[in-house]
This record gives structure tokens, sequence and C-alpha cells, in this order.
């Protein structure tokens, strides 16, 4: 299957027709007027296209999903603990996948695109607010050098939507996502539970070639994941962000964060700070990441199984067990190499690691902004932002032992400006009301965010209110 937009990249469908499965035929409502809010220039020439074409009639009709070829995603997921059988793209549409300038081929997705057979309910309709926030939250995380998926653009439809949250009804908005590609965990969930292993192995098999080409078979294709994922998480981890909704379905097998719905920054360090209004348990609090993205990969590991050794059941969990035993090991690893860097030290992982709990120890017996201390460790000040410091200066005479990087280097690792919780808010609450300037600032704002800009200073700290807050799932 083929489709395009004249004059654009051609873009292709290689994911029905790997497994076909695992998607159907799927064409997007029309918006009765879209308009672009926001279009992401930079990602738009990374993927060969012309801005100025974007904003023209074929570009409109690329981005609101008024081509041929488009696909709607099926899906199963554990959320919150409890397996559903069948999730997916319920009102979402894959546009399809295409290389991008430096020979990468990602996925583009529409979100807001109506309802889908995949459908739970409602309209299928997405909200502006929660759109822009996704668009914020990717934008952020790439410019600190964390895999994620990017939204090409945002779009308001011109229609007013049912209420998510109040009684209000909402902007109708579209959401047009890069990713590297869509497969979950809960991808192999949903063919493990409602099909044959061909299926399952014919899914192996496409994301071996699209993701993790130098591994070798279903085993190696686990290790392959679960080493990206404790990558990804330990930069979550250090940056102080908390995805809020870590369900198998949302994790991406390409080592990308993807779907940020109700997440945050930490703003005092908490090891159980929650911030999404459907985690009432802190499930997925900030500090039990690590140990939910392993629970994770252990339901990917149980739908490989048979694909391990389907006539010796246990010797198929003993080489899966075998691989997960080393996540741990993973993550500490990725864990002390970005931490050292953070605080500009060289050392053994072990040293690190143990000046690294000490200190997480000392920012929340104190109430310590995260990102605020890392920072002012290359501004100066670190000092002053503890209510009692002497066991601060303790620590930081045995971080001196070890430390090997300038000021000015840590400038250039630890983040200045942060999508905090209520600047955030505040952005998308303007954007509500009709005035998408202050998202469009901290857009600009998160992209760039290790330099100190003139104009942008109500952006640097935490602002009032922000420890308990509470971010709702719209995405």
């Amino acid at each position: 299957m083929e489709s395009s937009a004249p004059s654009l990249p051609p873009l292709h469908q290689t994911y029905a027709a790997a497994v076909p499965e695992l998607s159907i035929p799927w064409r997007a409502e029309q918006p009765p007027q879209p308009e672009i809010v926001w279009l992401n220039e930079e990602l738009a020439a990374e993927l060969g296209m012309d801005p100025e074409q974007l904003r023209g009639a074929e570009g409109m009709a690329l981005l609101t999903g008024q081509i041929e070829g488009t696909t709607a995603q099926v899906y199963a997921g554990h959320q919150f603990g409890s397996p559903n059988p069948q999730l997916g793209d319920g009102r979402a549409v894959l546009l399809g996948d295409l290389i991008d300038t430096r020979g990468r081929r990602r996925d583009l997705h529409l979100k807001g695109a109506g309802r889908t057979p995949y459908a739970r309910g409602g309209d299928g309709k997405a909200p502006l607010g929660p759109m822009l926030r996704e668009a914020v939250i990717g934008e952020w995380l790439h410019a600190t050098g964390t895999p994620t998926t990017r939204a090409l653009a945002v779009l308001t439809t011109g229609e007013q939507i049912a209420p998510r949250q109040g009684v209000t009804p909402e902007p109708g908005a579209l959401l047009v996502r890069v990713a590297a590609s869509h497969l979950r965990v809960g991808t192999f969930e949903y063919a493990a539970w409602h099909h044959d292993p061909a299926v399952t192995r014919a899914l192996c098999e496409h994301t071996l070639a699209r993701h993790h080409p130098s591994a070798e078979g279903p085993l190696g294709l686990l290790e392959s994941v679960a080493r990206s994922q404790a990558e990804l998480v330990a930069q979550w981890m250090l940056l102080g962000f908390v995805h809020g909704v870590m369900n198998t379905d949302n994790m991406a097998l390409s080592g990308e964060g993807i779907d940020y719905g109700p997440c945050a920054v930490l703003d005092a360090h908490r090891r159980d700070a929650v911030f999404s209004s459907i985690d009432r348990g802190g499930r997925y609090a900030y500090g039990n990441q690590p140990g939910i993205a392993l629970w994770n990969l252990s339901r990917f590991a149980e739908t490989l199984l048979p694909l391990l050794d389907a006539e010796t059941p246990d010797a198929a969990v003993e080489q899966a067990t075998a691989v997960l035993e080393r996540f741990e090991g993973w993550y500490a690893e990725a864990h002390a190499r970005g931490l050292a860097r953070a605080l500009g030290i060289t050392g053994t992982p072990e040293e690190v690691l143990a000046l690294g709990q000490e200190l997480f120890t000392l920012l929340e017996e104190q109430a310590v902004d995260h990102t605020g201390f890392f920072r002012a460790l290359g501004e100066g000040g670190a000092e002053a932002l503890f209510t009692e410091p002497a066991a601060y200066r303790d620590w930081a005479r045995r971080r001196e032992a070890l430390r090997t990087a300038s000021a000015e280097e840590l400038l250039r690792v630890n983040p200045l400006y942060i999508p905090r919780n209520v600047h955030l808010d505040a952005a998308l609450r303007a954007a509500h009301l009709g005035d998408p300037a202050p998202a469009r600032e901290m857009l600009e704002a998160v992209r760039d965010p290790f330099t100190r800009r003139p104009g942008l200073a109500h952006l640097e700290g935490p602002g009032d209110g922000g420890e308990h807050f509470l971010t709702f799932c719209g995405t």
C-alpha cells in the first residue's frame, strides 16, 4: 500500500504490509475548519518537507489525514496492572511511514481524527490542551537528548467538542506525531492473545528489521528492547520526568518515550511524586518507574515464550528470565553514566551511584527542587537551596574530590527551562481561551533549554502550587 500528498515525500504502509492482521484501512474524519496552531519547521525539514507546502492545500490534506491509504492499528495492554484484551487507535490513524533526510524510517500518526472501530466510547476527538502538552513535552525531551516521539504540527479543527474535564466545551484539535514507529509491548500482547504464533513471529521479524537490526531472534529482541528501556528510564529519572501512565501499551519497542498524557516534571525531589489524576494508588510514581519498566518488559517476554521454545516452556522461561535479570544492571550503568555527566564528576559506577543516592536523600529531606539543584551546580548557589546546609557541605566536599567538569560544561548538560506544571498549565489554559502565544513561547523555551534568554525569566523556576498539581489524560 502506498499513499502520497503531491509535492511531499511519499508515504508507505510497511507495517500493514508486514503484519496485516494488526491494522485495518481507516480514514480520518474531515475537520470542518482546520488551522495550524504550531508547525515544527525543524522537524519538517528533517522529514524532507517544505513548511510552506505543509501550510498549503496539499500539506493541509496530509496534516488532517485526508489522503489515501491510512490505517488504524490494534493493540492490547496491561493498564494499571490489569490486562485489557483490545485497545488500539481509537481516535487516531497512521498516516504512513517515510524515509527522512538521514535515512531513518519514521511514522506519521494523527491523533484526534475521530472514532475508529477500536474506540472505547466518545467521539474520537481531542482537545487542544493535551495536544499542545504532548508537543511541549516531546520537544523538551528531544532537546535534552532523550529518545522521544515528537509533534510535527498541532491544529485546531474549527469545532467545539465535549469537555474531558470541567463543564464547558473545548476547542477540538489534531496532533500530527512523528515516531520511530508505533510498535508497543501491547502490540505483541494483542498478537499473542488473539493470533497464532505465526503472527507474533512476523511481528518479531518486522520489529527486529525496523529497530534492532543487529539483534538476532526473539531473545535478541528482548535484550535489545530491555537495554533501550533501561537507557530511556535512566534519562527520565535524571530529568525528574514522571511519565504518569506507564501501561504496557505506552512502552514503545523503539526505545522512544510515547503518549504524554498525565505526565509532569518534579519540582521538589520526591520518590513518591504522582501528578496523574488517574493514578490513585501511586503505581506510576516517579521512584517506581525503573521497576515498572521491568514489569512491562516481563509482559513483553511472556509474548515471546512460544517463539523461544515452543516444545519446552520451562526452557523458554529460563532464557527470558536470564535476560530480564540483567535489566537492573543495565539501568544502573545508564543511571551512573548520566548522573556523572549531570554532576560533572568521574568515578566508578559504584562511587557515582553512592554519591547520587546520598544527594537524592538530601534533596528529598529538605524539599529541594530537583532540576533547579542540578542547574545551580553550574550557575553557583546550590548550597543556598538547602534549609540545613551542613549536610550538603559534607556531600559537596566528596563531590569535589571527583569533579572533572567546569561550570560551563554543567550548564550544557543541565537544563534551565523545564515544562513546569504551573507554567505549562497556564499556557494550555490560555490556548483553551483562544490565546496560543504562551504555549508557543514555552515551546520556544524548551526547544533550547540550556541557554538563558531575555524575556523568559518567568519560566525559569517552579512557580507556586506545582507540588500537588494534577494532570489529566487527554491524549
